[in-house]
């Protein structure tokens, strides 16, 4: 890992920042865009929903010099996430990689199953794009992307209600972008489309990460590299979609 570049005993005034919401295990997605952004410097702000896991994250990266803040919020709950974005002085990005991926058959899919995923995907996604919006136009800049899937492309068996909230957030995204791009702020949406070598999919998949090989996942440090050169996009050049996937990945 190479080092920070800027220490957490900088005053947090000093620091750009990122908040960085969907956050969970060390070995994460969320985790891993926390750490890439810490070490260019930024202050980030964690949100998720157990404190432990982000307790361990920010640990982390303040052990490595950098400066980290965790808050436990429910990206769905517009007051929640109110006073998330409160913690931060100068928000210049944010990354919303909260998700639940619920898989059931058509036919036993209940009502509040799908309102779960709508509700974790796309509502919280429009909830904390919009706060991100309101913080960030003002200051004629910022970054704002959002974690898509496989399924924010096309439905499949079993996956109809987190193919239905995915795609939701997808043109979320899209009419967010269309508005706010001419406003200063960059929006991009990110299609993972693969399994993501971190530790959920390990811990409930263990047989599938053996199948997939080397590389045959998505690595989190590559992902979390992808992230933050979007961020780093001239406006004159700025991506709107960007799809990832190992090379083993049929498509």
């Amino acid at each position: 890992m190479l080092p920070f570049r800027m220490t957490g005993s900088l005053h947090r005034s000093m620091l750009p920042e990122a908040i960085i919401v969907g956050v969970g295990a060390e070995h994460g997605l969320g985790a891993a865009v926390a750490r890439r952004f810490a070490r260019e410097g930024h202050r980030v702000i964690l949100a998720g929903r157990t404190m432990d896991k982000l307790a361990t994250v920010v640990a982390g990266i303040e052990a490595a010099g950098g400066s980290a803040e965790a808050v436990v919020a429910d990206a769905a709950d517009s007051v929640q996430v109110g006073r998330l974005f409160d913690r931060a002085q100068n928000p210049g990005a944010v990354v919303f990689n909260a998700g639940v991926n619920i898989r059931a058959a058509f036919r036993e899919i209940s009502v509040e199953t799908f309102e779960e995923a709508w509700r974790t995907n796309t509502l919280g996604g429009f909830v904390v794009g919009r706060e991100a919006a309101r913080r960030m136009v003002p200051q004629g800049r910022g970054t704002l992307i959002f974690t898509g899937a496989t399924a924010s492309l096309r439905g499949a068996a079993h996956f109809a209600a987190f193919a239905a909230a995915k795609a939701g957030l997808r043109v979320l995204a899209q009419s967010a972008a269309r508005e706010l791009g001419p406003l200063g702020l960059h929006v991009a949406h990110v299609v993972i489309d693969g399994g993501i070598d971190g530790e959920r999919l390990r811990a409930r998949h263990p047989e599938r990460a053996a199948a997939a090989g080397e590389d045959g996942l998505l690595n989190i440090d590559a992902i979390a590299e992808a992230y933050w050169q979007l961020h780093c996009q001239h406006r004159s050049a700025w991506t709107l979609e960007l799809d990832l996937r190992p090379y083993k990945e049929p498509f």
